[in-house]
């Protein structure tokens, strides 16, 4: 065996050959090509701001995948982000949802970084075109009446 590589070692061709796979892995490894270059719409980091400070009592909330679960823990030791405060999240173009105890809703957030969502959602949640998600409501119901007195609470 070690005849066989000495003597593939020795043609120019075998060198020929390990010196573009060497030069080949060493650019993938280092990103030749592609350094100084924005990664592509699809891998992009969005900063999206999910704002429930409106609900009344505070509670907590999730986005699965990029925020602890509400469902896992116990209350005392939660690191789910609270209804009480703003909390800015680094989202990829997609499809996401928020979840709260009492409801939860898809939203996507764009290639070029802004929300979007049903319209049926529009008596609760704010944001369709913008960077901030704003929860109003803590229950959902879909239809086109106004909103219930119970969500002009103040926390």
């Amino acid at each position: 065996m070690m005849n066989i590589i000495y003597r593939m070692r020795s043609t120019p061709r075998a060198f020929l050959i390990c010196g573009l796979l060497s030069a080949g892995v060493t650019a993938m490894h280092t990103g030749i090509g592609t350094a100084g270059s924005p990664p592509p719409a699809h891998l992009k980091e969005h900063t999206i701001t999910i704002d429930a400070t409106h609900l009344v009592p505070v509670s907590w909330w999730q986005v699965p995948g990029i925020t602890p679960s509400i469902w896992e823990s116990d209350l005392d030791s939660l690191d789910a982000p609270k209804t009480s405060e703003r909390r800015e999240l680094l989202l990829k173009p997609g499809k996401y949802k928020f979840i709260a105890f009492t409801f939860d809703f898809p939203f996507i957030v764009t290639r070029n970084g802004t929300l979007e969502f049903s319209s049926s959602l529009d008596q609760c949640i704010e944001g369709r075109g913008t960077t901030t998600l704003t929860v109003r409501c803590k229950r959902m119901y879909p239809h086109g009446g106004q909103r219930d007195s119970y969500y002009n609470q103040t926390p």
